[in-house]
């Protein structure tokens, strides 16, 4: 029994001592508990490493990436300090499943959360190149080729008329020939749906020729809504045998897409090509130009119209006409125009019957409007 007694004696005179180690043992824990969350919160938190050059760093993310690789790829790319605070971190907030490919932009000394911030709402750095109504695809080609964020040649350039007119979203490391393939693609659906909506009896027979003559009306005039009457000009053209006589036609035979940089001379007006719609009958081989939604739709579903002339009127747009004698008074008219003079009216029909003298050229407008003028020899 005083053996017992003893023994509970000593264990009552141990227990504050114990008692003490372990409280001194949990505070010691809780400091470090404390001080890791403190390290935590700094690393997430806290400013992250500097940008190498500049203010931002530009990284990609491939698509199909897993936490791994995106942690990988941010490492190399010094946007932060280690992948496996990083793996910690979109393991414990969540954002493993929500972390979004493509090309980020990060401002120098972003944050961990920052970045992941980033990556999660897909904050990516968007990128566009557009082809313009009426550009050749020899320009096409000059377009993408200028753009640094694309790779890769183009073998040859693509058919005129093969391309869609329009803004595309591209993406770094994008190859040219794929943003090509895009363009192509575009144009196919969107002329087939077009052709299915054209009016009935129209000259033009097939989806490619559509494109032809769209593409005349598109360089003939920049004016949306001068559009249709061009086209209707041109289909009343059609329909009674009467030659295009369209001046860009003519550039096109010379420069093949190219800005001529001058007027065109007579000899070239009466130079045969294949394009030359003063000299051949119909339509051109090919198109001139990839022309857009407005001058395709204006060929497909013209406005009825008597009118077979028009010539550029001063405003940057056109006046048009019905017979050649009204033709010859807006031609003189425009001539009046052009040497700054008010265009009499009782000389108007004088005017227009007057030659011309020396070599003449037609001088293209801003617009694709053209108008006979005489020049010195």
């Amino acid at each position: 029994m005083a053996s017992w007694k003893g023994r509970a004696r000593d264990a009552a005179r141990r227990r504050p001592g114990l008692l003490a180690g372990l409280l001194a043992a949990s505070a010691t824990v809780s400091l470090f508990l404390i001080a890791g969350l403190i390290w935590a919160w700094s690393v997430y938190y806290g400013p992250g490493p500097g940008a190498r050059q500049g203010e931002t760093t530009i990284v990609t993310l491939a698509s199909g990436s897993n936490v791994d690789a995106i942690g990988a790829a941010l490492r190399r790319a010094g946007v932060i300090r280690s992948t496996d605070m990083f793996k910690a971190a979109v393991s414990l907030t969540g954002a493993d499943r929500r972390l979004r490919a493509g090309e980020y932009e990060i401002p120098s000394r972003a944050s961990l959360s920052t970045v992941i911030r980033t990556l999660t709402e897909g904050r990516v750095v968007r990128h566009f190149v557009t082809l313009p109504e009426g550009w050749s695809s020899a320009q096409a080609v000059d377009i993408l080729m200028a753009e640094e964020l694309l790779t890769g040649e183009v073998p040859q350039v693509p058919a005129e008329g093969s391309l869609w007119p329009e803004t595309y979203e591209i993406t770094r490391g994008e190859t040219r020939q794929s943003v090509i393939r895009r363009m192509q693609l575009a144009a196919d659906e969107n002329l087939a749906r077009l052709w299915a909506q054209r009016a009935g009896n129209l000259p033009v027979r097939t989806p490619e020729e559509a494109v032809i003559l769209a593409s005349i009306v598109e360089k003939e005039t920049g004016l949306a809504a001068e559009r249709p009457r061009v086209a209707a000009v041109f289909t009343n053209r059609l329909r009674q045998g009467m030659r295009l006589e369209s001046d860009p036609t003519i550039v096109y035979g010379i420069t093949q897409g190219r800005p001529l940089g001058r007027g065109i001379r007579l000899s070239e007006l009466r130079a045969p090509t294949p394009w030359n719609t003063y000299v051949i009958d119909g339509l051109p081989p090919t198109p001139i130009a990839n022309p857009g939604v407005d001058a395709l739709r204006a060929v497909l579903n013209p406005p009825v119209t008597d009118e077979l002339f028009f010539v550029a009127d001063g405003t940057g747009g056109h006046a048009f006409a019905r017979t050649y004698d009204e033709h010859r008074a807006n031609v003189a008219r425009w001539r009046a125009i052009e040497r700054g003079e008010a265009p009499p009216v009782e000389t108007t029909e004088a005017a227009a019957a007057a030659p011309l003298t020396g070599e003449a050229v037609i001088t293209l407008e801003p617009e694709g409007g053209a108008a006979l003028r005489p020049v010195q020899p």
